[in-house]
């Protein structure tokens, strides 16, 4: 049986690094264009007001955050976000406090 061996880096590249900056900013735009047109018709939505709540945009991110994930089971509790599976279209950005 052959198994096909990946390697994955570690670290990202200064290029997935900007794509995954304008992946951030893109959904930031999304929300932020959303939440703009509910208010013009009066409007709220639950989800749109937690995500508000919650999720801070890029900019308030440091780059540990937006790189790497929680993961209790690594030896310091962040790994890379490349090895979450679907991670160029899965939310990662708050992870535990302390972490």
């Amino acid at each position: 049986m052959d198994i096909l061996c990946r390697k994955i880096p570690w670290r990202l590249s200064k290029f997935q690094k900007a794509r995954q900056r304008k992946r951030l900013r893109a959904v930031d735009t999304v929300v932020a264009t959303l939440d703009k047109a509910l208010a013009k018709q009066s409007i709220t939505t639950k989800a749109v007001e937690r995500w508000k709540e919650e999720m801070p945009i890029e900019q308030e991110m440091v780059p540990k955050d937006k790189y790497t994930i929680f993961d209790r089971k690594e030896k310091k509790y962040r790994k890379s976000i490349r090895k979450l599976p679907k991670w160029t279209r899965v939310s990662q950005r708050v992870n535990p406090p302390g972490y």
